[in-house]
């Protein structure tokens, strides 16, 4: 296999696991409130389908064997054979993560499982074995429909038909024609209304079309509405509405079905060419307290498809080295504006003119290219929502706790590979939310709480930033055990405990090896986990924000970048170093003119009647101790709802910069998030303003210590 065949095989199978994910967690919320949703079970035996087919095809056996044996099973689901129970649901989202281990495999060079993945793989086999053996006999009763319309049926479609004459439906045929130049749009119109009243079993062409511009079909569908309801939503002029006699309804009539198998093969074509599968399910904001079971939007599916068909799929590494390009395309600009200067000024002012007018119009294409890279960086968060939404699913069944996760802000887009870091720390927060935060049921309702706990997932874009917010509405953070437990610690003094804020107490949840919890269990309680969270999403260029009440709830609200790649920045000064300042944390640039003084030890100044700690550059980096000979400027650094003063000696313009890693020797070090390119031969170092405020607003020494540099 080739490497981009290869590539192309684990994108695919990847898009289709996820897929399959996100209906089961719709299939899982249904299930929850009592519903069926058999149109998702459908679509998920479709995906299993595909991806055998796919792994087949590639040579992924480990990945081909369990999703043909979890076809087996969605197929007797969708079947009535097998009847859906929180059990099989277990089993099901069990082999989703069989399958992703699997996949993991297969993206390794040697390709070699892992006994840990071999003993999960037989686990899964062994019980969707147990679970296929118990299946449902459900014995073909009559059901008084002409077998001539039963003849053209799927077995699939035989199966919805009696389950919903089972449930005291009618059946209905709706006989319409279109022309074949607007088929897609208006049958799926059709199907979207008819759906608004009952279920589609299948439509077919009846092979009497009185054109061949025209294609004739009928529309057999079930519901609980009356005739003159049905006729009065589908009845159009060209279409006839009437009721398919059954066992409980049947007329005397010698007519029989005009219903047929044969048609021409144009109007086959035209059929198939109009019937797409249903796409994966999005997650949409805002959601309901569990994952919806929404119907599928036909219409807009076939819009998705045709653009899906247009996609081109470029790996992220691609789009870095583009990235470069443009960087260094942005240093050519502003040495081209510089030479355009000098010409202008000193040699010949209408060449210089010129020069600048290039200038200008390199410009504006350039950041037309960059803003383009930026776009197809960008991804919905939804593509990890989902995750999580499974991940909350798991961890609450594991500790006995009923949580209902609402999730708003999905479409919320950020940088593909700030995405892919930020999986493992979300789900870190979640599992402490549900652990510790979310009580047992009993405690809920003694608490006059519902006996199920919620937990808010929230995102939405504020500037260049994205917030997303983990909020529950459990017991709240003990602020007492907390402060004492660092004490017992050694993080901080006794006598400072009592006089930390609101937000110093808070950043102690941070500690490492800090936990409140007086057990351990395999969820949490180890004191391992928060502080690997916090520096994370540091690496990040982000920042956590914690508020919360006792009895009322937790929040913690993360702050990140939009895009890590490009981004403007602020060019200073301090002593004879460069260094870059991100725009998007700076919220103002002033003068200091000596107006400072200490307050419990820190540095700080009085901007518009509030006060704002310092920090000095100069110091914190430790370049010299020598005062700055010039006048000094304060940048005013904003991450979240917390600000700091940066002191620099010089401002030195603005310029957008690629951030570029400082490598592995380096990457340790805290207070830069990497290094970037200047032009003529300068490098400037980039401020990794979220971790400098972390260390000077930081309560204490010792604290200081423990959590920044662990």
């Amino acid at each position: 296999m080739s490497d981009q065949g290869r590539e192309e095989f684990l994108t695919e199978a990847q898009d289709i696991i996820e897929a399959f994910a996100r209906n089961l967690l719709a299939i899982d919320a249904a299930h929850k409130k009592g519903t069926s949703e058999p149109e998702l079970l459908n679509e998920a035996f479709r995906a299993m389908h595909t991806l055998k087919g796919l792994a087949s095809l590639f040579g992924a056996g480990g990945l081909s064997s369990l999703s043909h044996r979890l076809e087996d099973l969605l197929d007797a689901l969708r079947l009535g054979r097998q009847t859906l129970s929180a059990d099989v649901l277990d089993v099901l989202f069990a082999a989703v993560e069989v399958c992703h281990q699997l996949l993991a495999t297969e993206k390794e060079e040697e390709g070699v499982l892992d006994p840990l993945v071999e003993e999960n793989v037989a686990k899964v086999l062994r019980s969707m074995e147990l679970v296929l053996g118990g299946g449902v006999d459900k014995s073909a009763g009559d059901t008084g429909v002409d077998p001539a319309i039963l003849g053209v049926l799927t077995e699939y479609e035989e199966h919805r038909l009696r389950a919903n004459l089972d449930a005291g439906l009618r059946l209905y045929r709706v006989r319409v024609q279109f022309d074949l130049m607007t088929i897609d749009k208006e049958l799926e119109a059709l199907k979207d209304r008819a759906r608004q009243l009952g279920e589609v079993i299948t439509y077919l062409p009846t092979g009497e079309a009185t054109s061949p511009d025209v294609l004739e079909l009928d529309l057999i569908f079930a519901s609980g509405e009356e005739t003159t309801t049905i006729r009065r939503e589908l009845a159009r002029d060209n279409a006839t509405v009437e009721e398919v006699p059954t066992a409980g309804s049947r007329k005397d009539s010698d007519q029989g079905s005009s219903l047929r198998r044969g048609a021409p093969p144009s109007s086959i074509a035209a059929i198939v060419n109009s019937v797409v599968p249903a796409p994966p399910m999005g997650v949409g904001a805002p959601r309901s307290l569990d994952p919806p079971a929404p119907g599928v939007d036909k219409a807009t599916q076939v819009k998705d498809q045709r653009l899906a068909r247009r996609a081109v799929r470029v790996h992220i590494h691609k789009l870095d080295r583009l990235m470069n390009v443009v960087g260094e395309l942005a240093i050519l600009k502003t040495s081209l504006h510089d030479t355009a200067e000098i010409v202008r000024s000193d040699l010949d002012r209408h060449l210089g003119g010129e020069l600048h007018q290039l200038h200008r119009i390199l410009e504006r294409r350039l950041e037309d290219l960059q803003n383009g890279i930026l776009e197809m960086r960008m991804v919905p968060l939804g593509q990890m929502f989902d995750r999580l939404a499974r991940g909350v699913r798991q961890i609450s069944r594991d500790l006995g706790k009923e949580v209902r996760l609402v999730v708003t802000g999905a479409e919320t887009e950020i940088d593909k590979l700030i995405v892919e870091e930020l999986g493992d720390p979300l789900l870190h927060m979640l599992r402490n939310a549900i652990d510790h935060g979310i009580e047992n049921e009993e405690a809920r309702l003694v608490a006059k709480k519902s006996p199920a706990g919620t937990i808010a997932l929230n995102a939405y874009q504020k500037g260049s930033h994205v917030m997303i917010e983990v909020e529950d509405d459990g017991r709240g953070v003990d602020e007492e055990k907390l402060a004492k437990r660092a004490v017992e610690r050694g993080a901080i003094d006794a006598s400072a405990a009592g006089m930390l804020t609101q937000e110093e107490l808070m950043g102690l949840m941070f500690l490492p090896g800090l936990s409140t919890r007086d057990d351990v269990s395999e969820v949490s309680g180890r004191g391992v986990g928060m502080d690997v969270v916090k520096t994370n999403i540091a690496r990040l260029g982000g920042v956590i924000d914690v508020q919360s009440e006792r009895g009322i709830g937790t929040k913690m609200t993360l702050t990140l970048p939009v895009t890590l790649a490009i981004f403007r920045a602020l060019l200073v000064k301090v002593h004879d170093q460069e260094f870059a300042v991100p725009l998007s944390a700076i919220s103002e640039v002033l003068n200091l003119e000596g107006r400072t003084r200490q307050v419990e030890g820190r540095e700080v100044t009085t901007v518009r009647g509030a006060t704002l700690p310092l920090c000095r550059l100069r110091q914190f980096f430790q370049l010299t101790n020598e005062p700055a000979e010039n006048r000094e400027f304060v940048i005013v650094a904003r991450v979240g709802e917390r600000r700091l003063g940066l002191v620099v000696d010089t401002i030195a313009g603005q310029q957008d910069i690629v951030i570029k890693s400082l490598g592995r020797s380096l990457e340790t070090v805290r207070g830069f998030s990497g290094a970037t390119e200047l032009g003529s031969q300068r490098v400037g170092l980039v401020l990794d303003v979220g971790a400098v405020l972390d260390e000077m607003l930081s309560p204490g020494e010792s604290l200081r210590k423990a959590a920044l540099y662990a």
